[in-house]
């Protein structure tokens, strides 16, 4: 059975995604208006998909490409379409090599365990 998404994730979550501070999306929300998770009437941040991929498309300006918060407004200003595909190409290379890394693995184990059985026979 396919593993569900949530459909929200506490900023504690989302956090762990990127290996940043918590207080580094708060900051991040106060600079960049399309960063805006729900809150609860309690004040607790609710991240939606959406709120994951705009976090997304800043740490990748920011941690990734080196920009500063300046470099990435105005980054996003000029062409935030082009950004966005760069991001969903980034992750997705990055999770095929995930796929490839674990496959391997996979392959390594089996030849070893071909080789035994072969050592076995002769």
């Amino acid at each position: 059975m396919p593993k569900q998404e949530k459909i929200f994730y506490s900023i504690k979550e989302v956090a762990g995604m990127f290996n940043v501070n918590q207080s580094l999306l708060r900051f991040w929300e106060k600079e960049f208006s399309f960063i805006k998770p729900s809150k609860t009437l309690k004040g607790t941040r609710q991240y939606k998909q959406e709120d994951i991929e705009a976090v997304r498309l800043v740490y990748h300006l920011v941690k990734e490409k080196g920009l500063t918060l300046a470099g990435a407004k105005q980054k996003l200003k000029e062409n935030k379409g082009d950004n966005i595909n760069v991001v969903e190409i980034v992750t997705h290379l990055k999770n095929i090599k995930i796929e490839l890394q674990a496959l391997k693995t996979e392959f390594d184990e089996m030849e070893k365990q071909y080789n035994e059985l072969a050592n076995r026979k002769v």
